[in-house]
């Protein structure tokens, strides 16, 4: 067998400036991985990188060489163990790199199964959920608009960006058009606040009837973590704090939910380990993103059955996506309605 193997960038647009804590975007640079075989048969797989975890677009670029010359040494995407760990050796950082390979390896191993990926998984595409929808920070009135308009799409799940002085503001505002009764609310500071300030906010924000609240402190305070965890009014789900598989057991007693990004982790392989080792520790999970496109979202997806949250909006957020993915409207993942093999990505 032979396999060709190219990548491409890209830059999105998002639909509305997204704000963090941290800073805000109108675009994102994605980068998109191909392996085809010799009969034909392309996968295709994303990564979204993220400056906060040292990668870019010029990152990722700059080491899919090496990494895509794995793959080709190896000459037989269905060694995904062999070639992901070959990938580690080449490359040790750069997980968003590596988790396009990744992708677009499981994308090509199971198209040439005629399976898609969940079914070669062994999962049950019946036992899916929803993603939440995330609001990011702006003037609360702008928030309540974005609100209102992810309901008329049908959003019943909705996750708000925190790290504000009028964080109780957005919530009671959001609260005022999306209740408690229609709509699973929770919340995410992106490590924006002191271990006492996060007690005292969520102490306030418990009142509006929220899922959890994900990332209240930085992730290089795990003794804050836990401060928070111990004396927390809501759940707390660790974000920044959970990476790899190894920060599983650093984070069991300090928070209630693990939340994995494919971009963070470095691969569909080592994301199921961690949503195991999650399990082992009595945590519950939750898979996140980046800004994505559905070059990365489409695979996430398939590890719904294995979740009890999901925040896989990345591709909902952009402007424009040149793939296709999943359906999920109103949110719901909808693996079953997924007619093709592999992850269901592809070009518009």
């Amino acid at each position: 067998m032979t396999l060709e193997t190219s990548f491409q960038r890209h830059t999105l647009p998002l639909e509305f400036p997204f704000t963090i804590s941290r800073g805000t975007a109108t675009e994102t640079d994605v980068v998109t991985v191909r392996i085809e075989d010799d009969e034909g048969t392309v996968g295709v797989g994303g990564a979204g990188p993220s400056a906060h975890y040292g990668e870019t677009a010029d990152t990722v670029e700059a080491v899919l060489p090496d990494l895509l010359a794995v793959v080709e040494a190896v000459d037989d995407p269905h060694q995904l163990d062999r070639i992901e760990r070959q990938m580690r050796e080449t490359v040790e950082r750069n997980p968003a790199a590596r988790c396009a390979v990744s992708i677009a390896l499981h994308d090509l191993v199971t198209k040439r199964l005629e399976v898609p990926l969940y079914e070669y998984w062994g999962l049950d595409p019946d036992d899916t959920i929803e993603t939440s929808y995330t609001i990011g920070i702006d003037d609360t009135e702008t928030m309540k608009e974005k609100t209102e308009l992810a309901l008329e799409r049908g959003y019943t799940t909705l996750k708000v960006k925190l790290g504000t002085d009028r964080d109780l503001e957005i919530v009671e505002t959001i609260r005022s058009v999306a209740p408690a009764e229609d709509v699973r609310l929770y919340v995410d500071a992106n490590e924006a606040w002191t271990p006492r300030e996060a007690v005292r906010k969520i102490d306030e924000l418990a009142a509006y009837d929220l899922e959890f609240v994900e990332q209240p402190v930085p992730a290089e305070d795990p003794e804050g973590l836990e401060f928070v965890y111990e004396r927390a009014a809501l759940p707390i789900a660790a974000d920044e704090s959970c990476i790899t598989v190894e920060d599983v057991p650093q984070i069991a007693g300090r928070c209630d939910v693990a939340n994995l990004k494919l971009m963070k982790c470095g691969g569909l392989r080592e994301a199921k380990r961690i949503i195991h080792t999650a399990r082992a520790h009595g945590l519950q999970v939750m898979c996140g993103c980046m800004n994505e496109s559905n070059a990365s979202i489409a695979a996430a997806c398939h590890l719904a059955p294995l979740l009890d949250y999901a925040d896989l909006d990345g591709s909902l957020l952009l402007d424009d996506d040149p793939y296709d993915g999943v359906p999920m409207a109103g949110g719901r993942i909808a693996l079953e309605d997924l007619e093709p093999a592999g992850t269901g990505v592809a070009l518009e």
